[in-house]
């Protein structure tokens, strides 16, 4: 016996029938072999290739090489893996029985596995068989997670910690993800609109990149992308829009930022007040090219440090 093995892998999440034009010349060919049918078994026998339902077995397959060259083993969605080891376990140890080939029908496309968040949110968000609790979530309660994620996130970026900032990036995705589903049910759009919207948005406010505007450098991206932004938000002030749930230092920064770019010449307020003497601080933080959130962070996290220092030190 001699012939030939090809384990053809496809992406689960790619349409069935999505294949390369080499794997359509192969499963049209030779006889295809699967464990189960599903809809990638129907595109195929609808586009004229033979396919058999058998059992997943290395002796079932080698069977099949005695009346052909050639035979297809369509893998399921997990790529069959076991049965693909077994069999080439087996024709290791008999050498000369069968040639095993591994063929990509399919692959992933970059951002595939966020189909497969919203498919397990959708089983997390089921009526019957869900999670009671994030079904009873709200847009409301779930806000203080979504901030409390991100201060997560943001802290992985501080330490430059990339394993850590791998997983917070996730816990920030599942906050927009479940935000989304909720909406779904409550506001009627979906996560495909969300994202929908962000790619028409990247899309017009990048002119340089996906039109025919002209740029000499990222000041004028910057530019034209406030400008953009400005005429479709249609706002009355240079300070309408800044998210004003920010901690104040951040907030106080942004104001002054907007008024900046606005070319405005405001008073800061009245230095009488802690809060104008702070605002002032912010200002001049500004001027000096500092960030006033992130040197007051670091000073609190420095005293955070010494309380520890002192409390090592302290007699029990």
């Amino acid at each position: 016996m001699s012939g030939s093995v090809v384990l053809l892998v496809t992406s689960p999440r790619l349409p069935a029938g999505v294949l390369t034009a080499q794997a359509w010349d192969l499963v049209r060919a030779h006889p295809v072999l699967t464990a189960a049918e599903s809809e990638q078994t129907a595109a195929l026998r609808s586009a004229g290739a033979a396919v058999t339902v058998v059992d997943p077995a290395v002796d079932v397959l080698l069977a099949a090489l005695a009346s052909h060259s050639t035979i297809v083993w369509l893998a399921g969605p997990d790529g069959d893996e076991q049965l693909a080891r077994e069999l080439g376990l087996r024709l290791a140890r008999e050498p000369g029985l069968a040639e095993l080939e591994l063929l990509y029908g399919s692959w992933d496309p970059p951002g595939a596995r966020l189909l497969d968040v919203v498919t397990v949110m959708d089983r997390l968000m089921h009526p019957d068989a869900g999670d009671p609790w994030k079904r009873a979530q709200t847009h409301e309660s779930l806000a203080p997670f979504l901030l409390e994620e991100a201060f997560e996130l943001y802290d992985a970026i501080r330490d430059d910690d990339a394993e850590a900032v791998r997983e917070e990036l996730g816990d920030v995705l599942l906050q927009v993800i479940l935000h989304a589903r909720l909406a779904e049910e409550t506001s009627g759009f979906t996560a495909d609109d969300v994202a929908g919207d962000l790619v028409e948005k990247l899309i017009r406010r990048n002119p340089h990149v996906f039109a025919d505007t002209e740029v000499g450098g990222i000041d004028e991206i910057i530019a034209n992308w406030e400008q953009i932004k400005k005429a479709e938000k249609s706002r009355a002030s240079a300070v309408d829009g800044v998210a004003l749930s920010q901690p104040a230092l951040s907030l106080t920064a942004k104001l002054l930022q907007r008024v900046e770019r606005a070319g405005l010449d405001v008073p800061l307020p009245a230095p009488e007040s802690l809060g104008g003497r702070l605002f002032a601080a912010v200002a001049q933080a500004r001027t000096d090219g500092e960030d006033a959130e992130a040197a007051l962070r670091d000073a609190a996290l420095h005293y955070m440090e010494t309380v520890r220092s002192i409390e090592t030190r302290r007699p029990r």
